[in-house]
């Protein structure tokens, strides 16, 4: 009989937890779970499923517009934001009762409110304690303002979801996925937009033809992108609007303010230290590669541990953590080649290395580009551009990256993670048959580099 109350004890009811106690419930071992506010977490409840929702919605005004080129007259229309919540509140709240179903279905056990750390075996839920041999942190990461005056006038894409009126005018902070993604929507639903980024040019860490085709892009759509624009302080004016100070003293009148600048851990007041476990500066736990930290009987997956912020690797992670732990098979969730998108307008979408990171590790390169209108914008005149790259070994012939920006990009690119995930040549690319008319044809179209890259020297 196991001294323990719990074989496992997740703490966190997002994707990750919910997918690792649900699993390790499979094979015998008694689990308990530790939720404080929703199950879901960010991708269901305030991620990827309500922005994605937002996304369509946003995209009909263009849909109306280009509607009159194939034939349609649309009559009046007009766009009602609480009716999009309500029904967007109704979908998260269906999922969330599958996630909730799930775990019941699976019996594990729920425990509602804040978990925290009493030892490496011991966590404290409310005034309930609980010992486990085991302990699965999966809390996630909460978004995070700047420091400036005035920054509580502002909201985190957290609250955007839950907002009782649109604003009429926007300043989007940061240039990362969320807030190229939050400028889309709001500007496609009819706000005016200025969105700002302090760097020299948007979405940090993609390939550079990925960052200059979609500022071009958005720009085109009607957003107010500036670089090199960073907010000083905010001001609440007489008649309730907002006056943006930028550090180059600049000012923006605005209805309203969103931060998207940056995320940080949610294991504030969990208790780490008491438990040994060994964290960064803003929280994130660290973990090897089997995702176990430095205590034996402590693991995190998901965004907790900031190795790749996306819902299906924290799902990897929790089947891996739980073959590891529970299956007596140690496997280490595979990080590479994770194709990922951008939920912008247009998407974005890629997988693999880009092409400066190719360059850095040392192979000789060959960059296949090609920039084009979609056939969808030949007759509504549009204008909107689709660019598609590859990047290939020159020697091994390896399509080492894809990228593209344009119209189901997202849809596009998961077929072609799964052809660069198993090591496919550009001969490969070049064999197959493309499916007439697509877009997509055009990445196995593409014949002649654009250019070529030889291989670095070694400093």
């Amino acid at each position: 009989m196991s001294s323990y109350d719990y074989d496992l004890f997740v703490i966190g009811g997002g994707s990750g937890g919910v997918r690792g106690a649900r699993m390790a419930a499979a094979t015998g071992a008694r689990v308990g779970l530790a939720e404080m506010d929703r199950f879901g977490g960010t991708c269901v409840i305030r991620g990827c499923v309500p922005k994605k929702l937002l996304g369509y919605a946003a995209h009909f005004s263009e849909d109306f517009e280009d509607a009159a080129a194939y034939g349609w007259q649309v009559g009046a229309r007009s766009f009602d934001w609480p009716t999009l919540i309500a029904n967007k509140d109704k979908e998260i709240a269906r999922l969330e009762g599958i996630y909730q179903k799930l775990l019941n279905d699976a019996g594990v056990s729920i425990h509602r409110g804040r978990a925290r750390f009493i030892d490496a075996h011991t966590l404290a839920v409310g005034e309930e304690r609980i010992t486990a041999r085991h302990i699965l942190i999966a809390v996630g990461g909460h978004p995070v303002v700047p420091d400036i005056p005035g920054h509580d006038y502002g909201f985190t894409s957290d609250q955007a979801f839950h907002l009782g009126t649109l604003p009429k005018r926007i300043v989007v902070v940061g240039g990362g996925y969320i807030a190229v993604e939050f400028a889309g929507i709001f500007n496609g639903l009819g706000a005016e937009v200025t969105q700002l980024y302090r760097g020299e040019q948007i979405l940090r860490g993609f390939d550079d033809d990925v960052r200059d085709t979609l500022a071009e892009e958005i720009r085109k759509k009607g957003v107010d992108l500036r670089c090199h624009a960073n907010p000083a302080r905010i001001d609440q004016q007489g008649d309730g609007s907002l006056l943006v100070t930028l550090e180059s003293g600049e000012t923006i009148e605005t209805d309203g303010v969103m931060f998207a600048t940056g995320r940080r851990a949610n294991t504030s007041g969990l208790g780490l230290d008491r438990a040994g476990v060994k964290f960064t500066h803003d929280g994130f736990v660290l973990v090897d590669d089997y995702s176990k930290s430095n205590v034996d009987s402590i693991h995190a997956v998901g965004d907790v541990t900031n190795r790749v912020q996306l819902t299906p690797v924290a799902i990897a992670e929790a089947m891996a953590f739980v073959d590891t732990v529970f299956r007596g098979s140690p496997q280490a969730a595979d990080h590479h080649n994770v194709p990922s998108a951008v939920f912008s307008q247009p998407p974005v979408a890629v997988v693999g290395l880009r092409e400066g990171e190719a360059a850095e590790r040392g192979h000789r390169l060959e960059v296949y580009r090609t920039s084009f209108r979609p056939m969808k914008h030949t007759l509504t005149g549009r204008d909107e551009k689709t660019m598609m790259k590859l990047i290939v070994d020159a020697d091994s012939r390896v399509v080492l990256g894809a990228h593209m920006v344009g119209l189901d990009s997202p849809e596009i690119m998961q077929g072609l993670g799964v052809a660069v995930k198993a090591g496919v040549t550009k001969e490969i690319f070049d064999a197959t048959i493309g499916i007439h008319p697509t877009s997509a044809e055009e990445f196995v179209t593409m014949r002649t580099p654009l250019r070529t890259v030889e291989r670095k020297a070694a400093e």
